[in-house]
């Protein structure tokens, strides 16, 4: 079974080697990368990993700075994306966790019963209060999440979706294939097998046309998000924007929303030896161990030039004592008389 991904990035350097060895992990062949407006050393990383035979890497092509849309417009007249039998579009803080068979991703598709596409809902992880980036597993470092079954306010949570070579695709989304619901009703489930709901399907509701209800809906699988990382990786992601759209900040909401840290859940652990082994053979092949370090050195760079910066020193305290109530819980908390 070839699986491929399919990703977009920008001054990701230091996360790079886990996300590639996590996904080769759990079975993905092929990686489609797309980067722009790098100056950590990501497009050079990525380039020696290309040399290797490990990813293939591209200039994003985008022209009307949606990096995302535009790549994977693009991604489909590549063989690495037209020949696969799955492909995975995620982003590099997106980690996929099987809770079925060997973990793997063939064991999901058998699981789900080898539909054409099965969406993920996000489970998004906490920072925890881990202010300092160190260089170790992303994984291994932020444990903590919200109620699977809600996120803030919200019983509906966002996916992302593995696609299968035959699903009638109109074109690619961020978060879900889409296509005419009018001319063909595709096998398309979630991460328990069972039909997503038609609404989603169709997209026929705003609303729910990336997200539909979790709950039951992860007996095999979650999608694990690390959004927020370190308090330090956090600050450097608000001051690079968001690769998929240019020019927009994460503000104190999106920390709030993403850092619930009401549920604890370490059942992506399992993967930690293995993940580890596949990080060593990766970084022992010639230069990427060199051109990582020089990525992460970038990064905490980086993290020292934004502190010299009154306003990022602001948003850090502020950050700091931020409530860790998503806004809707807090004004939830506060009608209830609750401090």
């Amino acid at each position: 079974m070839r699986i491929t991904a399919v990703t977009c990035v920008k001054n990701e350097g230091p996360f790079l080697l886990e996300w590639i060895a996590f996904n080769r992990v759990i079975g993905v062949g092929d990686f489609l990368f797309y980067s722009n407006d790098c100056s950590d050393g990501t497009d050079h990383l990525l380039d020696c990993l290309e040399d290797h035979g490990i990813v293939t890497h591209l200039p994003n092509p985008a022209s009307n700075r949606n990096y995302q849309m535009q790549a994977l417009k693009d991604s489909r007249r590549h063989a690495v994306v037209k020949e696969a039998d799955w492909v995975w579009v995620a982003d590099v803080d997106e980690f996929l966790n099987i809770h079925v068979g060997d973990h793997s991703i063939p064991a999901l598709i058998a699981a789900c019963g080898n539909p054409q596409a099965i969406s993920l809902n996000f489970q998004f992880f906490a920072n925890g209060g881990v202010q300092d980036f160190v260089d170790t597993p992303i994984i291994s470092q932020f444990l903590f999440s919200h109620n699977p079954d809600i996120w803030g306010a919200e019983t509906a949570i966002e996916v992302k979706t593995l696609v299968r070579q035959d699903f009638p695709l109109g074109y690619y989304g961020a978060h879900r294939p889409f296509h005419d619901d009018s001319k063909s009703q595709p096998h398309w489930t979630d991460a328990s097998g069972r039909q997503v709901p038609v609404p989603f399907r169709a997209a026929a509701n705003k609303r729910r046309i990336r997200a539909f209800p979790a709950r039951g809906a992860r007996r095999f699988a979650t999608l694990n998000h690390y959004a927020l990382r370190s308090l330090d990786s956090y600050l450097v992601k608000n001051d690079r924007g968001d690769v998929n759209r240019a020019h927009r900040a994460f503000d104190d909401n999106y920390w709030r929303d993403r850092n619930d840290a009401a549920w604890r859940d370490e059942s992506i652990l399992r993967y930690l030896p293995a993940l580890k082994a596949e990080m060593a053979r990766l970084a022992a092949l010639p230069g990427v161990a060199d051109l990582h370090a020089r990525a992460v050195r970038a990064h905490r760079a980086k993290c020292d030039a934004l502190m010299a910066d009154p306003g990022y020193r602001e948003m850090r305290q502020l950050l700091l004592a931020t409530s860790p109530y998503c806004a809707a819980e807090a004004a939830l908390r506060a009608e209830i008389g609750l401090t």
